[in-house]
C-alpha cells in the first residue's frame, strides 16, 4: 500500500512538473499571427475566456485554455483592458497578457477643428475609418440625447481639439467628451470674466465667442474684434456681422454672400436683427472665449479686413469708410 502510494505521488508529481514545463514552454513561445502587424479589439466587458476566443478569431494562434490558464496563474486574468490593439511577430504568450493588463491600446485620432459648424463635426467623425458610427442616421436632437445633453441646439457645444481613440470606439463617446470639455472650459473661462460685459449668462458669451471665432483671421486681433461687437452691444448698435448671416443661410450659402441676402429677415441676420444671434454659429476655441469674456478695452465700433489676415480698426463711421476705400475699394491702378 505504501509503494502504491508513493508511486502515486511520483506519477502527479512528474505530471505536475510536465504540465508547469508544458505551460512555461507554452508562455515564452511566440503566437502564430495571421499577418504582422495585426491589429484586434477585446471588446467591453468581456471574460478571460471570451477574450481568448475573440483573439482566436482575430487570426492570432493560441490555444484558448492555456491562455486562460497562464493568465489566473500570472494574476492576470481579471486586468484585461478593452481596447484596440496591435501586436507584430515573435510576441509571446506572456507578452501577449502583458499588453493586455496594462491596457496598452493602439490609439488612433480626429481633429475637430476650431471655427468648424457641427455639421462639419458630423462629417469628419462619419468619414473617421476608425470610429464606430452609432450617430449615423440620428438627428441632432438625438444626438444631443444621446450624450445626456439638455440643450436644444448643438452649435457650439463642443469644444475643437484633437481627440483619441481606441478603434472602433464610438463616434458618440468622442461628441460625449467634446461636450463635457466645452462646458467644463467655458465654466472655467466664466468665472475669470471681466466685470460690467453685456451677456446675461454663459451661453451669450459662448455666442460671442463663435462670432469672434469666425471673424478673427489673426489670433492677436481677437481681442480687439471681441471689443467692437462688445461694444456695439453696449451702445445699442446692430452687430453687422457676414459670419451669422452666412450661419442663417446653412447650406443654401454658395460661397458668395450678396446684397439680397443681407437684406433677407431671418434670426441670424444681424444687419437687421438687434443683438446676439438666438445660438452659437461655430464652434469657438478657447482664446475665442478668453476674447469673448475678457474683450480689449477699446473705443473701437468698426472693423475691415486688410486682406493679409489682419483688420483695421476705427473709432467712427467716416474713419471706417476710409479704411474700407484703402482695402476693399482699392482704386484701379
Amino acid at each position: 500500500m505504501k509503494r502504491l502510494f508513493f508511486r502515486l505521488c511520483v506519477m502527479v508529481l512528474m505530471a505536475t512538473v510536465l504540465t508547469a514545463g508544458g505551460l512555461a514552454w507554452f508562455a515564452q513561445t511566440p503566437v502564430g499571427l495571421r499577418q504582422s502587424p495585426l491589429d484586434f479589439t477585446v471588446e467591453p466587458g468581456s471574460s478571460m475566456r471570451q477574450v481568448a476566443r475573440q483573439l482566436v478569431d482575430a487570426g492570432i494562434d493560441v490555444e484558448p485554455f492555456l491562455l486562460v490558464t497562464l493568465s489566473r496563474l500570472t494574476r492576470q486574468a481579471n486586468a484585461i483592458k478593452a481596447g484596440s490593439y496591435q501586436i507584430e511577430k515573435g510576441v509571446t504568450s506572456l507578452q501577449l497578457l502583458d499588453k493586455l493588463s496594462r491596457g496598452d491600446t493602439t490609439q488612433r485620432d480626429v481633429a475637430l477643428i476650431e471655427g468648424w459648424s457641427f455639421r462639419q463635426f458630423r462629417a469628419a467623425l462619419d468619414r473617421h475609418p476608425d470610429l464606430r458610427h452609432d450617430s449615423a442616421g440620428l438627428s441632432d436632437a438625438q444626438v444631443l440625447e444621446r450624450i445626456g445633453a439638455a440643450a436644444r441646439h448643438p452649435e457650439g457645444l463642443f469644444f475643437p481639439d484633437t481627440y483619441l481613440f481606441a478603434r472602433q470606439s464610438s463616434d458618440l463617446d468622442v461628441l460625449r467628451r467634446a461636450y463635457r470639455n466645452q462646458q467644463r472650459v467655458l465654466q472655467r473661462e466664466w468665472e475669470k470674466r471681466a466685470g460690467g460685459l453685456p451677456y446675461k449668462d454663459p451661453y451669450e458669451a459662448l455666442i460671442m465667442a463663435s462670432i469672434v471665432e469666425k471673424e478673427t483671421g489673426l489670433a492677436a486681433d481677437r481681442p480687439l474684434v471681441a471689443s467692437v461687437f462688445v461694444n456695439r452691444l453696449r451702445a445699442g448698435m446692430l452687430l453687422q456681422t457676414d459670419p451669422t448671416v452666412i450661419y442663417g443661410l446653412g447650406t443654401a450659402f454658395d460661397g458668395n454672400l450678396r446684397k439680397r441676402d443681407l437684406l433677407a429677415d431671418s434670426a441670424y441676420n444681424t444687419y437687421l436683427r438687434m443683438g446676439l444671434p438666438p445660438t452659437p454659429i461655430s464652434m469657438p476655441g478657447v482664446a475665442a472665449m478668453r476674447a469673448a469674456l475678457n474683450p480689449q478695452a477699446t473705443d473701437y465700433l468698426y472693423f475691415v479686413a486688410r486682406g493679409d489676415g489682419s483688420s483695421a480698426f476705427s473709432r467712427s463711421l467716416d474713419e471706417h469708410n476710409r479704411a474700407v476705400a484703402r482695402y476693399i475699394r482699392k482704386p484701379s491702378p
